[in-house]
């Protein structure tokens, strides 16, 4: 049930310019989830993304209350588990996302923390096979299809939407070659982590595109990158600090002020990125003011 003609939507390339987004993390306080919307619609930002980690706050209302405390901003969730969630529920849940504030979600879908996943009893022994299930019938219920399927781990029984949207991108955050080639048969898009400098971009975006090629797809698929950035005092020691957290390799990331970040931007975008959504430190002092500082002083250099 895979679905070559076009969605209706894309992201990546406003003419000649980047796209540009920041992430907000889901340790920020649901309480200053409206200043920090408003920040980034003020300073004219683009995208702002917002995760559903475990166990902070749930991906949809986030996005909800995000897109509705601005009229032009698009707003990202990268991702929701699929183990955590019925394929008939999101179905419901998005297609009220995208007719609500059409154009403006972008919502990616992957395997979920497979610790976390396990923790509520919802860790699969294939987690590629349940992707594969639920992407196909995910897509196919949001492009106003009657499903019925028997698979694995999605069972569905002539269920249909009675109002499904007119253009649903669904966007697969995924690492691994099986689910990368997955991500380009299947998905809308592709949603890679801070943890991949510019030869795993490389990488990733070959592999994307021999699932294109072997589903026959030529519909555009934009790759959206998550940057580890930070600026201001300490921001080289901070960027230190986080990757070391993380455990990414030292040539992930962009420190310093501006023009540092938006020439270290260019070899994302040399890679394959088509957008490149920039993700604060833990340590952030200052969200909001990270949000101005990507919209306001880094995104004009990339014009």
């Amino acid at each position: 049930m895979a679905h070559p003609a076009g969605t209706g939507w894309a992201i990546g390339h406003d003419g000649a310019m980047t796209v540009l987004g920041a992430i907000l993390l889901p340790q920020l306080p649901p309480e200053r989830l409206r200043e920090a919307v408003r920040a980034a619609d003020d300073a004219g930002l683009s995208e702002l993304w917002l995760w559903e980690d475990c166990f902070w706050g749930g991906g949809i209302a986030t996005a909800t209350a995000a897109l509705s405390w601005s009229s032009r901003l698009r707003v990202g969730v990268g991702l929701l588990p699929v183990p955590l969630r019925n394929v008939a529920l999101a179905a419901m849940e998005l297609a009220t996302l995208y007719r609500l504030f059409p154009g403006r979600p972008v919502i990616g879908v992957g395997h979920g923390v497979q610790d976390w996943m396990a923790q509520v009893d919802a860790a699969v022994d294939s987690p590629v096979t349940l992707l594969r299930e639920y992407l196909t019938a995910l897509r196919g219920l949001l492009h106003g299809e009657r499903v019925s399927t028997a698979g694995r781990y999605v069972r569905l029984d002539g269920v249909a939407l009675d109002e499904p949207p007119t253009a649903a991108p669904v966007l697969a955050g995924v690492t691994g070659p099986r689910s990368l080639r997955l991500s380009g048969e299947l998905a809308d898009g592709t949603i890679l982590t801070a943890h991949s400098p510019p030869d795993r971009v490389r990488q990733a975006r070959r592999l994307v595109d021999e699932g294109r090629t072997a589903a026959g797809r030529t519909d555009p698929h934009p790759v959206v990158v998550y940057l580890l950035a930070a600026t201001g005092a300490g921001a080289a020691d901070r960027l230190a600090a986080e990757r070391r957290r993380l455990g990414y390799v030292e040539s992930t990331g962009v420190s310093g002020d501006a023009h540092a970040v938006a020439d270290g931007i260019h070899r994302w975008v040399e890679a394959g990125a088509d957008t490149v959504v920039l993700q604060p430190t833990l340590d952030d002092p200052d969200p909001e003011g990270f949000v101005r500082f990507v919209a306001a002083e880094v995104a004009p250099l990339l014009r």
